[in-house]
């Protein structure tokens, strides 16, 4: 098993390096019919590909995606669909210092030591250039939910800031090069990402992602629970490394009154049939033994701070010898904010495979 796949209804194998001639996907398993062009998925990839602002990496990848196979005249038609996206801008000197060394905090060491073989052109598969092939994963995956469930996400914590919920407002994260849902925040943040930048540091963040719309009833015990699969799809973005759902790791501090979402009637329908019921509160992130309950699906992940700074950190060659490693290139100070439109389209292939998954088993 090489586990370059996810999923099991809707399902997707990512493929290709950082510096090799192109990445892609094959997506399995997406009914046909469904309206589908290269601009429908190319709307996500732009927000997710490098070079938009001074707080990313500038390499300059125009990310266009081509449709390979599995649509006709528009339309899905129930084969796989293989997608493309060719590297342009690679600038694989800028590892030939690191050739034969290890990086801290990256995968060099541990993809050497499982495959015997590593390709140090920008770590290979190891770099998030192949979460570019999800965001267009995820673009079918929007495909299948439908208009009726919708997926915003943001950077709700940089290094040692966190937004004031108070001033929380999704709509405002397009219109930050942060992706913070604060807008204050934002203004905050740009001027302290920026001095991190220029000093060739990096700093971590909190992605926090939500769904509205999704009904309940979705997942399964006991293996195939949502939240279960949330969490594997969110670690499974580079750098993660912690994931919640709902209060999460907070829930450790409230007590069982606190913690319970009490229930209410809901509102009857005009033809007189029980509407779902109200909850008072979500801290179980709108999911109950790994089954749907038809709030907000809301989980967060952490990101670390980007291994690949100026300063020089220890470390050992391929030979075991000491060194110190200082990685030149192109960098992200802060992989949290590209995270955000990954995250978004992880929790949409989870939710799709979800949606399928309830309709085979449940009609």
């Amino acid at each position: 098993m090489s586990y370059n796949t996810f999923g099991r209804l809707f399902r997707f194998t990512t493929w290709g390096e950082s510096h090799g001639p192109a990445i892609g996907c094959t997506i399995d398993g997406v009914p046909p019919l469904l309206s589908l062009d290269e601009a429908d998925i190319q709307q996500y990839l732009n927000e997710r590909k490098p070079g938009q602002s001074k707080y990313t990496t500038q390499r300059q990848e125009p990310d266009a995606v081509k449709i390979l196979s599995g649509v006709f005249e528009g339309k899905t038609t129930g084969t796989p669909i293989q997608l493309m996206i060719e590297n342009v801008d690679q600038r694989s000197k800028d590892y030939g210092d690191i050739a034969r060394s290890y990086r801290p905090g990256h995968a060099d060491f541990t993809y050497n030591a499982k495959y015997g073989i590593r390709d140090y052109r920008g770590g290979g598969r190891s770099s998030a250039r192949e979460t570019a092939s999800r965001v267009a994963a995820g673009a079918v995956a929007r495909k299948i939910l439908g208009d009726g469930i919708t997926l915003k996400a943001g950077m709700v914590q940089m290094g040692h800031h966190i937004i004031e919920r108070e001033r929380l407002d999704w709509n405002a994260t397009r219109n930050n090069p942060l992706f913070c849902p604060d807008p204050v925040a934002a203004k905050h943040w740009a001027s302290e990402l920026d001095k991190i930048r220029k000093s060739g540091s990096s700093v971590g963040a909190i992605i926090e992602v939500v769904a509205d719309g999704v009904p309940a009833g979705w997942g399964a015990p006991v293996y195939g629970k949502l939240d279960a699969d949330l969490a594997s799809a969110m670690m499974s973005i580079n750098a993660a490394k912690g994931v919640e759902i709902g209060a999460g790791m907070g829930a450790a501090a409230l007590t069982g009154e606190e913690n319970a979402d009490q229930m209410r009637p809901g509102i009857k329908k005009s033809d007189g049939a029980d509407g779902p019921p109200e909850f008072l509160s979500n801290n179980a992130g709108g999911i109950l033994g790994g089954i749907s309950t038809g709030q907000q699906i809301v989980a967060r992940f952490s990101v670390k701070p980007t291994s690949s700074i100026l300063t020089p950190r220890m470390s050992i060659t391929e030979d075991g010898e000491a060194t110190d490693v200082v990685t030149k290139g192109r960098h992200d100070p802060c992989v949290g904010i590209r995270a955000v439109p990954i995250a978004e389209a992880m929790m949409a292939i989870v939710l799709a495979d979800h949606m399928m998954l309830h309709r085979a088993q449940c009609g």
